[in-house]
């Protein structure tokens, strides 16, 4: 297969969308987020959508597979919450391991048969590492600036334990996602160089943060620019920017990133802002008129679509893709 830092020198290439989204499609009860491993559980279960790699693979690989046929070069995994110390809400910390293996080796075996398909469209898959629910940057107690509820050792082991389950489940990239404390993600690509040299695995990596609001900045508070001089030290794949805003908001923080560094450029934007029922209304026609935008001016390598996007989103953004063929 080729390699990806090689495909990516001729054209853009396009990551799939969200995965919340269409697991929304599905009318799922308790017990599908149970079936066959967790029935005996003592805590609800329903809504934490990662264990359906585990209890609905059947799902989850529907989900991997439309967006396959909608274009996507990249898939992620379904494990923005593969972590311990994520799944700890739930009591299933010793879960985190078999999450991660399981949820790669669907989204392998979906690549595998596209690429029978599309010999000549080889698709990979990005395995997703989420920021956790719990941040190093920041206290959790207004009354108490200086505590905080994760120690950096901790989030590195939980990272490895992730990164460990992605790797043994065939993943071809490993994405630093969703990125609010840059202090998180340097654990994660701690975490990455470990199990690189434990595994003697040195697989591309991506890192995707998040501006959370119109100051432009993250939530631990730093510009475009500073976010990508806190990571661009580690060998990276690409940079950029997912979530919380729409591509039309998002566009200025791109261009900070192509302008003032030599990465390669990601965008995953969500189908513009939530409405106040907390749904995503920007249809693919216009969602695709805004990633024309970032297409015509240069300013990505790598596209796709976050919360509120489906393979409908993703199938126009490969229109656009092909019309423009080149970066």
């Amino acid at each position: 297969m080729q390699n990806i830092k090689d495909i990516l020198k001729n054209r853009i290439l396009l990551l799939d969308g969200a995965m919340g989204t269409m697991i929304q499609r599905y009318t799922l009860t308790e017990d599908d987020f149970r079936k066959g491993w967790f029935e005996g559980h003592d805590k609800p279960l329903k809504g934490n959508n990662d264990l359906l790699s585990l209890t609905r693979p059947d799902i989850i690989s529907r989900i991997h597979e439309a967006y396959l046929a909608a274009g996507a070069d990249i898939i992620e995994t379904n494990t923005f919450s593969g972590t311990s110390i994520a799944q700890s809400d739930y009591g299933l910390e010793k879960y985190a391991y078999d999450i991660n293996l399981h949820s790669a080796r669907l989204a392998k075996a979906a690549c595998l048969k596209y690429n029978e398909i599309t010999p000549d469209k080889p698709r990979f898959v990005a395995g997703s590492i989420g920021p956790t629910n719990r941040t190093l940057s920041i206290s959790p107690d207004v009354n108490d600036p200086g505590y905080r509820n994760i120690e950096f050792d901790a989030l590195v082991a939980a990272y490895e334990e992730q990164i460990n389950g992605l790797i043994e489940g065939g993943v071809d990239i490993l994405m630093v996602e969703t990125v609010f404390d840059t202090l998180n993600a340097k654990a994660a690509l701690f975490a990455i160089e470990n199990c690189k040299k434990n595994t003697g695995k040195d697989l591309p990596v991506m890192v995707s943060g998040t501006i959370t609001d119109a100051s432009g900045r993250t939530l631990s508070g730093q510009t475009a620019e500073a976010f990508l001089i806190s990571v661009e030290h580690a060998n990276l794949l690409s940079i950029g920017f997912n979530c919380a805003l729409g591509a039309d908001a998002m566009k200025p923080y791109l261009k900070t990133l192509k302008k003032k560094s030599n990465l390669l450029v990601s965008a995953h934007p969500n189908a513009g802002l939530p409405n106040e029922m907390g749904e995503y209304d920007e249809t693919p026609d216009k969602m695709g008129e805004q990633i024309e935008g970032f297409i015509k001016e240069g300013i990505v390598n790598i596209v796709g679509g976050c919360c509120g996007t489906t393979p409908e989103h993703i199938k126009k953004m490969n229109e656009l893709i092909i019309k423009y063929k080149t970066i």
